[in-house]
Parts: structure tokens; C-alpha cells; sequence
């Protein structure tokens, strides 16, 4: 115990000290740029108030901020509701122990990929393609078109050709076959998110907040080609950085053992 002042400070409660600063630091890098870090400021001023009004001795506002207060648990749980399903959604990923892609198959898939991404994108044809672990975004599935079908380039891009009934929505990709298309996503609602991304590209980020999975965007616009994972998008691919993410990220390089998405240059961090 290391006794500085009146208190005595022992390596449990540097510890304890850690683990504190470690949950507030990640508390915060999960609700900043959203609406959370407003009602948080907002709840933090109302505790505030409430102190002051309590040494002034203004019993009725201080009556009627401690009820406002004694309902704040339940008020906290209705105003962070998206933040709170998005880091249990996060807690459940992580516990799962299986491998995001088998290593076997994966290189032929990311070749058809590559080769449906870099015609796609010089024709600029739309085109949203999740690649999801096993077993995950089965609600998606469902309510798409199931095909059941190896990843191949020309059936990519037939399906997202403009006159072809499944053009509109996502494709997902699990297990190196194509299990569903015309699957809708969810919207992100990040206010900042850029307005030169679309649908499209809000759709990519939305699924990548709540899911631990990798998705590929093609503006129909542009051309140009992005990448969204974790609830960061990052634009302006080229075809070679492009494969080089998928390689490190379904398990064909030396991270096979773990899905590791490393760092990707020209990050559009939504701060």
C-alpha cells in the first residue's frame, strides 16, 4: 500500500483505476459524433443543477429535479437505445470463436470479387456486397432472394445490372457462396456521414456498426469503390489495396489465424 494523504493506494486499486479509465475512454469513443454525447452533456448539466440547487436550499426545484433524476435510468435506456443495441450487438460478435472465412476457397472468391468490382466499377454499375461470418445476418437473408450459388464475377454483375429484378439491395456472401441478394440493410443515422455518399454507401455503414462484417461498395455515380467495417467507411479503393484488405481480412495472408482488417489509408472516420 503506497498511503498518499489519507488514503492508502494499493496495486488493486491501480488496477481498478485502469479498468475505470479503460471503460470511459471506450465509452466515449462509442458515443462520440452521435446523438449520445449530447444527452450525456444534457444529463451531466441536469446533475449539476441539482447540486447547486441542493447547497442553495431551493427545496421545491430541488423536489423536482430529484424526481427527474430517479427516473433517469429508465430515461437513459430510452435515449441511448440505438448506442446500447449496437454495443450489445458488438459484445455478442466478439464472442464468437469461429473463423470469419475458411482459408479454403477464399483465394478463387476474392479473384471472382475483384474481377466483378473492376468491371462494375468501370461501367459504374451499383453494387453492395456483405461478406458476413456463418450463420450471421440469417434475418437479412430471409427476407432477400436466396440463391445458394459459388461466387462467381459473372453472376455478380448480372445481378446488379440496372434491368435485372435484383439489382436493388445487398448481396451476401458467407461461407465463399453467395447466399441471398436484394437484401435491404439498415440505414446508418450518423449525421456525419458526408452527403456525397448516398444510400448505398449509408446502407454499407449501418450494417457495419451493428455486424462484425466486411463490406464492398461501388458508387454507381463514380465508380468509385469503398470498403465499411466497424462503422468506418473507407472510399477511393484501388483494385490492388482492395484485394489486398480482403486477403488480410477473410484469412489468406499471414493473418489466417485471426480476423484482422489492419489499417486501411484514406479513412473517412465519421468524427
Amino acid at each position: 500500500m503506497i498511503p498518499i494523504g489519507f488514503l492508502e493506494f494499493g496495486i488493486k486499486d491501480f488496477i481498478e483505476t485502469l479498468v475505470i479509465a479503460g471503460v470511459l475512454v471506450y465509452l466515449y469513443r462509442w458515443i462520440r459524433g452521435t446523438f449520445a454525447i449530447q444527452a450525456t452533456i444534457g444529463i451531466i448539466v441536469v446533475i449539476l443543477i441539482n447540486f447547486f440547487i441542493r447547497i442553495l436550499g431551493f427545496t421545491t426545484i430541488n423536489f423536482i429535479l430529484k424526481s427527474i433524476l430517479d427516473v433517469g435510468i429508465l430515461a437513459v435506456f430510452i435515449l441511448f437505445q440505438p448506442e446500447i443495441r449496437k454495443l450489445l450487438y458488438r459484445l455478442g460478435n466478439n464472442t464468437s470463436f469461429d473463423r470469419f472465412f475458411s482459408k479454403a476457397g477464399s483465394t478463387d472468391m476474392i479473384d471472382e470479387v475483384i474481377t466483378a468490382v473492376k468491371k462494375m466499377a468501370k461501367d459504374r454499375t451499383g453494387a453492395l456486397i456483405v461478406f458476413a461470418r456463418s450463420a450471421s445476418l440469417q434475418d437479412l437473408v430471409d427476407a432477400g432472394v436466396k440463391i445458394d450459388s459459388v461466387v462467381k464475377a459473372e453472376l455478380l454483375t448480372t445481378i446488379f445490372q440496372k434491368d435485372t429484378p435484383l439489382h436493388d439491395g445487398a448481396v451476401v456472401v458467407r461461407n465463399n457462396r453467395i447466399v441471398a441478394a436484394s437484401c435491404y440493410l439498415p440505414i446508418s443515422q450518423n449525421p456525419n456521414i458526408a452527403q456525397a455518399f448516398g444510400t448505398r454507401h449509408r446502407a454499407a455503414v449501418g450494417i457495419s456498426e451493428t455486424n462484425n462484417v466486411f463490406v464492398i461498395v461501388v458508387s454507381e455515380e463514380t465508380g468509385r469503390v469503398s470498403i465499411a467495417r466497424n462503422g468506418i467507411l473507407t472510399s477511393g479503393l484501388t483494385i490492388q489495396k482492395l484485394r489486398a484488405e480482403m486477403e488480410e481480412a477473410f484469412g489468406t495472408t499471414q493473418f489466417d489465424e485471426e480476423m484482422s482488417f489492419g489499417s486501411a489509408q484514406n479513412e473517412l472516420k465519421l468524427k
